[in-house]
């Protein structure tokens, strides 16, 4: 369909030359690729170009000539491929054609939701190149100097908020790198943050190899162990995480501002992503696909690379056996209950010391708090010890079955 109305578009203004920034989905490089060749064959000028992307993902590759398949020595190579770029300042003025073609306004689409209006929450949000700009120099003046030691926790503002940005091309990943290198250059007590916050953007690189290599890296494990995983299908526990009404309040917590906002802090994807995978053995297919669905930031390389990665079906992924304790996590990162007070107001008089364990508290604490467990806020819809023991049964039934 794309590639139908830019041909008609060729045809209809006569250009000569057209040029886009490219994609690395292997479907889109196809699908580009033919659509450069008929440009070509129609005596049209075509060329593409890396807005995306530090690197290109076929520019790295180990002693072998293969991809990496493991993160820190993938980052290691990527940093002495990194050119020594210059920013260069967008132009004044743009030539523009002397007239038009006919097209809608965006306003005539009614993209915004109205009955109900469930993208209310998404209105932190400040999209356009405008808005990623002030996002990057918020977040270098504001907040970079707490990166490091404040990224895990949900309630200190210490994240910069770029990733929407960089997913819908709003501003690029060279332009971020290079500024935050001048920052830390002109501070170096901001050095450790800048370089932290760096090696995230490693990752998104690290993930769109890993997509461009393996078209399939949404649907199909990048281990083919874990094809004989035996994950349960159960469709009530699937809901209540996705509604946020597991009766662990981090869990809860994350899954509704993901639901509100559309987005999580990403120390809680990773406390969500494990819960759903490890305590309820869902498949991690089932997650990928509602943060997709509801992620601002989903695209598909990080998404599909940070599920597997959780799974422990993926590239340098963390092992199946570890387990995040949701109560723990939120006793070491909420400690003050701050995030989880905001997003489940129902446990809002809750002492810190039941709030990530309301179901431990004395009845009489309870009813100050006027929490009734499974009316006001739901019972824990599973037991994290006995789960923790099926999960780990069921790892060893895997290894099992591969062994046969």
């Amino acid at each position: 369909m794309a590639a139908d109305v830019l041909k008609a578009l060729v045809a209809e203004t006569g250009t000569d030359t057209v040029v886009w920034n490219r994609v690395y989905e292997p479907r889109a490089v196809m699908r580009d690729t033919a659509l450069k060749a008929d440009m070509r064959a129609a005596g049209v000028a075509v060329e593409s170009f890396n807005a995306a992307l530090l690197l290109e993902p076929w520019e790295v590759k180990n002693k072998s000539g293969e991809p990496f398949r493991v993160f820190t020595p993938f980052w290691r190579a990527a940093r002495e491929h990194i050119p020594a770029f210059s920013l260069i300042p967008a132009p004044d003025t743009l030539p523009a054609p002397r007239q038009w073609p006919p097209s809608d306004a965006l306003t005539d689409w009614a993209l915004y939701p109205a009955r109900p209006d469930w993208a209310v929450g998404f209105e932190q949000w400040a999209p356009g190149e405008a808005g990623a700009q002030a996002a990057l120099d918020g977040f270098v003046a504001e907040r970079l100097h707490q990166y490091s030691s404040g990224r895990d926790w949900p309630s200190i503002p210490a994240t910069s908020h770029l990733s929407p940005h960089l997913h819908f091309g709003e501003i690029g990943p060279r332009q971020v790198f290079r500024t935050l290198e001048t920052a830390s250059h002109h501070n170096p007590a901001l050095q450790r943050d800048a370089e932290k916050f760096t090696s995230e953007i490693g990752w998104r690189e690290f993930s769109y190899g890993l997509l461009f290599h393996n078209d399939d890296i949404a649907t199909n494990n990048l281990k083919p162990a874990f094809d004989r995983f035996p994950w349960r299908d159960d469709r009530a526990a699937l809901r209540a995480w996705q509604k946020g009404m597991t009766g662990y309040p981090l869990v809860d917590a994350g899954m509704r501002e993901l639901w509100t906002t559309g987005y999580m802090h990403n120390r809680v994807r990773m406390v969500v992503a494990s819960f759903l995978i490890k305590h309820l053995l869902l498949d991690w297919r089932e997650g990928e696909a509602w943060f997709w669905d509801t992620l601002l930031d989903a695209d598909p390389a990080n998404n599909a690379a940070s599920w597997q990665w959780v799974a422990g079906a993926g590239a340098d992924a963390q092992p199946f056996f570890r387990i995040y304790n949701p109560m723990e996590q939120g006793r070491k990162f909420d400690p003050d209950g701050f995030y989880v007070r905001r997003w489940v107001p129902e446990l809002a008089r809750m002492p810190d010391e039941h709030l990530h364990e309301p179901w431990s508290a004395p009845a009489d604490v309870l009813g100050r708090a006027g929490v009734t467990l499974g009316q006001t806020y739901p019972a824990p819809i599973v037991d994290h010890k006995a789960a923790r023991e099926r999960a780990l049964a069921a790892l060893k039934a895997m290894s099992e079955a591969a062994k046969a």
